[in-house]
């Protein structure tokens, strides 16, 4: 079972915007948690360790148990706003988690065995078609990432989502068979407009 990150909250009293930016003031991210069957309730969290936690990674797909004044409750972020000029957190939304709960999280895909990947020496290349891919999963069960592997891959061949290796009990949500990675052809079109051009010179000439 994956152990839930512990994050201090305080209850705020008040909702709205003017509330939110009077929160925001004070040096504190204006917060919710919502679901699970009881009525939402609106927290505020330390702005720093908030923006700290964001830009560590893996924000949205991590468990945590926020301490609201000794009530602790179990949750995963399903959002986050930012300030679109400073960068900092000015909204965090999450999710109550329940036990036998699954939930849909995007699980970002990483690359691996380039150095081995017959395609790319020769001359092709590779292209991430998925950056990430969309699971229904056991919170404790969430991986940070699928690691997929191009080595012994030649130009043309591809990698599909079948070939990921879920927890157990996930699935993908997506119906069809996604495309994730695929070593593609050397770029020979750059070529075209020079070769166009001497034929549109001779005819000037003429």
């Amino acid at each position: 079972m994956t152990a839930a990150k512990q994050i201090q909250a305080s209850a705020r009293a008040q909702v709205g915007k003017g509330a939110a930016r009077a929160v925001r003031r004070q040096g504190l991210t204006p917060a919710v948690i919502y679901g699970g069957g009881a009525a939402p309730e609106a927290i505020a969290l330390n702005a720093n360790q908030t923006r700290l936690l964001i830009y560590a990674g893996h924000f949205l797909t991590t468990i945590f148990e926020v301490d609201v004044e000794g009530k602790k409750t179990r949750v995963i972020p399903r959002d986050y706003q930012l300030d679109p000029v400073k960068d900092f957190p000015i909204h965090v939304d999450f999710l109550r988690l329940a036990a036998g709960q699954t939930v849909k999280v995007l699980v970002p895909i990483h690359v691996v065995g380039q150095a081995d990947c017959p395609g790319l020496k020769a001359g092709g290349a590779m292209q991430l078609v998925e950056h990430a891919v969309e699971i229904d999963v056991s919170p404790e069960s969430i991986p940070d990432a699928f690691e997929v592997s191009v080595a012994g891959l030649e130009i043309g061949d591809s990698i599909h989502s079948d070939a990921l290796k879920l927890p157990e009990g996930a699935s993908l949500t997506s119906r069809e068979n996604l495309t994730l990675v695929t070593i593609v052809p050397p770029n020979v079109v750059e070529d075209a407009p020079a070769a166009e051009a001497a034929p549109a010179a001779d005819a000037k000439k003429a």
